[in-house]
């Protein structure tokens, strides 16, 4: 195989055959392919774009580019949930216990955060002694234990897709639907999990930023997981508005265990019930309703607050912070921004108010960047709010008094107000599969 002549067909429109992908795969991986030629490669699938067929030969290529966990020991009950990010997004915290109280098996490995805030893995280490760094016979006895970990993510699992990224990242070939789609997967399937349920979310604070691109990437990946035979389905949800009002790691923990005793943002409680009933339905078989049922009663009842306790426990963490909230750090310097007239607010740029948590400490600009993990937003105001002149909109919390001004006047200039009334957006736009 010449990879001169792979460029040449994928530029022509035409298709690769798998094994055509999967030695370009493997040769990529070991260093053979220099990255021009890949880069080359993805620009043409860029603009051709790759069939069902070529998408489901290119996951499974990166799937077996290297090692694979094996969760056959907990029979059909493990599943995942991947999220396709987005500001504020702390839905792990809540959905993993929630669905393991239920009889699920959440063994699940998290990427830390570029960009807005940190990702799971930070938001756990918000709590003094957690580790994600388990071994692999922790991670697994940890499972049998508590039917619950979440650990960083393993080097040796589709290592293709690292390399991938990162050439996809600097060579502005990131927004295709099966480089994306491929990408995600690969992960998931490569985890083990028997079941998947995806959290594809779209507007101006994710990736898709419509409700059709979402739907055409849910679609994508729920086929390439049923081809591999995963049961997997797909939530579309809104991120033209932030999820809950915190963004910054402390603060979206605190807000997590609010929901998880019961309270916390409505918005926040029903993404987190839509995902973890699913996640139910396809790990312990239930219809439906039945799943719907269970997941609320393990909220209410306080069964999901204690296995998240015990979850905290179980991996080193000081699980009185659960208990207690007011234990986590508090940031410095405290600031609130007011609005400058009355009205409702029309729409936010979600973006843009997560990159005011990133100038205040809660993100990385690079991945070297260190997280302040009690700095970020806490957004009191959101669209189809009534406010009078001079009401607190959001709070900013911050070790570095000197990006104060610049964050508030980013979220003020991240809002548009009317005159008018204001409909609530949907929450949910679809489920697929």
């Amino acid at each position: 195989m010449r990879m001169y002549e792979l460029i040449e067909k994928k530029k022509q429109g035409l298709e690769l055959t798998g094994d055509e992908i999967r030695e370009m795969i493997t040769r990529y991986t070991a260093g053979d392919i220099p990255d021009y030629q890949m880069s080359s490669l993805m620009m043409a699938v860029y603009f051709r774009g790759m069939s069902d067929r070529e998408t489901f030969d290119l996951t499974d290529a990166m799937v077996h580019s290297g090692d694979t966990v094996d969760l056959s020991m907990f029979g059909d009950r493990s599943v995942d949930k991947h999220s396709t990010g987005g500001v504020g997004d702390k839905t792990t915290l809540i959905v993993a216990p929630i669905v393991a109280a239920c009889g699920g098996i959440v063994a699940k490995m998290s990427g830390r955060g570029l960009g807005h805030t940190g990702g799971t893995v930070d938001k756990l280490e918000s709590f003094p002694g957690f580790c994600t760094s388990l071994s692999p016979e922790q991670f697994t006895a940890q499972v049998q234990r508590c039917g619950l970990a979440v650990i960083g993510q393993r080097a040796d699992l589709a290592p293709a897709d690292k390399k991938l990224y990162a050439l996809r990242d600097v060579t502005a070939t990131v927004e295709s639907i099966p480089l994306i789609a491929s990408s995600i997967m690969s992960k998931k399937l490569a985890a083990g999990t028997r079941s998947i349920v995806l959290d594809v979310k779209c507007g101006s604070g994710a990736f898709m930023q419509t409700p059709a691109a979402a739907k055409k990437l849910a679609e994508t990946m729920v086929k390439i997981g049923t081809a591999h035979g995963r049961r997997t389905a797909a939530v579309i949800s809104n991120m033209d508005i932030p999820l809950g009002h915190a963004i910054g790691n402390a603060l979206e923990v605190r807000e997590a265990i609010e929901v998880l005793k019961n309270g916390g943002p409505d918005d926040l409680r029903e993404i987190c019930l839509t995902l973890a009933s699913l996640m139910v339905e396809l790990s312990c078989k239930l219809p439906a309703e039945k799943a719907k049922v269970r997941t609320k009663e393990a909220l209410e009842s306080g069964k999901a607050f204690a296995k998240f306790r015990e979850w905290i426990g179980e991996q080193g963490g000081n699980a009185a912070y659960a208990d207690d909230p007011s234990l986590f750090g508090k940031a410095k310097y405290v600031a609130d921004v007011l609005a400058e007239q009355d009205g409702t607010i029309l729409a936010c740029d979600a973006d843009q108010i997560g990159l005011a948590a990133m100038v205040l400490g809660a993100g990385r600009q690079t991945k070297d960047s260190v997280i302040d993990p009690n700095a970020g937003v806490l957004l009191l105001k959101k669209p189809a709010d009534t406010v009078k002149k001079g009401d607190v909109i959001a709070q900013l919390h911050t070790e570095r008094p000197e990006t104060l001004a610049a964050a508030g006047a980013q979220i003020l200039n991240a809002l548009v107000f009317t005159q008018q009334s204001v409909e609530p957006q949907p929450l949910i736009y679809e489920i697929i599969g």
